[in-house]
């Protein structure tokens, strides 16, 4: 008796991501080079150590966050690196294609990838929406897609909004174009899906390891794009309180809104996290503790709050499912980072009427982000959907046995 899970990766699959990754061999010979004037310093100090801390985050932090699926593990961890791995490629050409002279080689650096990597970051965040509704196929496409939008944007912020590169309101962007490309999909969740989209002891287990890996780095991720000492320095100390104080309030509030006072897993995941994301536009800006602190506190709030109300009530208005939560864990932060970032700026209205400017600035860098994402998302959604990917059943969604060989189950499962 043959398997019931349709092959839809047998054919596809090796050929596409074969041909994709000889394209990009190719594109890296004749138009890339490494740059040969930094110095040893350089390589094996701070620039190294910040390269270090956001392949952590990405790989095991993020690839484990997503892994709490009760039969969709393999396929959360092991299609994060995958997502990486290509679209730190993709990303470090285009962020050079954009950005050098146009016959020029594109100078491979370690600055220019902790930049690829923070642009495929935006991918691993957004798929934790889609995660055990798509395959492989699916996921290429939208790293392609993903990347390229967010390096376009970023493009657009520097030479016209001026933005910095630690400016880019990644968590907004991407967010919303998970958000998004999940609206796109097909809805709703038929009922044996349902039952499979739920989590399990270990796997949860494995998600925690996940968040811890990202509490810890995040500090380094937040400041690894700054470039003054002193900016560093504020980014890391203000990163660190903001997660500090969403973590006791996230344990605290999930075990104050249970009726019995028991702690809830699902929060802890993802709103011990929030004062990282809330506080990553303007970390290096502030110059005393307690601004993170407060920002580390009301994200907390809102991720605890979005945890409990949104999927029961806002994401069914909408007919979104949102398989890792990234809307309160990213998006909802995010948002109020932004927002924290421009009231920073109304703070010295007095001071200077002029900096209405800034304000303004500011207010199209937040906009941007969520209206790229979630247009671009849009458009990645309608093409995922199309028929030649071959996108697996609903029934056999949050399934790693529709793509993973299982030596230990009989052969006709």
């Amino acid at each position: 008796m043959g398997s019931k899970y349709p092959r839809s990766l047998q054919g596809c699959l090796p050929l596409w991501a074969l041909m994709l990754e000889i394209a990009l061999i190719l594109i890296f010979f004749f138009f890339t080079e490494y740059d040969n004037f930094s110095t040893h310093q350089e390589i094996t100090g701070t620039h190294q150590a910040f390269f270090q801390d956001m392949t952590v985050m990405a790989a095991l932090g993020l690839g484990f966050l997503t892994s709490s699926l009760w039969r969709c593990g393999w396929s959360n961890v092991a299609y994060n690196l995958f997502m990486l791995a290509l679209g730190v490629q993709w990303a470090v050409l285009l962020d050079g294609f954009l950005n050098e002279p146009f016959f020029g080689k594109v100078v491979i650096g370690l600055l220019r990838i902790r930049r690829a990597t923070m642009s495929a970051m935006t991918v691993l965040i957004s798929a934790g929406a889609i995660l055990g509704k798509t395959n492989l196929v699916q996921l290429v496409l939208m790293v392609l897609m993903e990347v390229t939008a967010f390096s376009a944007m970023m493009r657009v912020n520097r030479q016209y909004l001026y933005a910095e590169e630690n400016e880019s309101m990644m968590y907004v962007f991407a967010a919303y174009f998970g958000l998004t490309v999940a609206w796109c999909l097909p809805r709703p969740l038929a009922k044996s899906a349902q039952e499979k989209d739920r989590e399990a002891v270990s796997p949860s287990l494995f998600a925690m390891l996940g968040t811890l890996f990202l509490w810890m780095f995040w500090p380094s991720f937040n400041s690894a794009l700054l470039r003054l000492p002193s900016e560093r320095k504020n980014a890391v100390f203000n990163t660190y309180y903001a997660l500090a104080v969403s973590a006791v309030t996230a344990i605290s509030v999930s075990a104050l809104t249970h009726p019995e006072g028991k702690i809830n897993m699902v929060h802890i995941h993802n709103a011990v996290l929030a004062g990282g994301v809330a506080v990553s536009p303007s970390c290096q800006f502030f110059f005393s503790p307690w601004v993170a602190m407060v920002l580390g506190l009301v994200a907390g709030l809102i991720s605890i709050w979005g945890a409990k109300c949104l999927p029961g009530h806002f994401n069914r208005v909408l007919g979104i499912h949102d398989t890792c939560g990234i809307h309160y864990t990213f998006g909802l932060p995010g948002l109020l980072g932004g927002i924290a970032c421009i009231m920073r700026l109304m703070s010295y209205w007095t001071e200077n009427p002029l900096i209405i400017y800034s304000v303004l600035l500011d207010t199209g860098k937040l906009s941007l982000s969520m209206a790229v994402g979630m247009v671009s998302g849009l458009l990645t959604g309608l093409l995922l959907k199309l028929k030649i990917w071959r996108a697996p059943p609903e029934a056999k969604y949050f399934d790693d046995q529709a793509f993973w060989e299982f030596p230990h189950l009989a052969a006709g499962f």
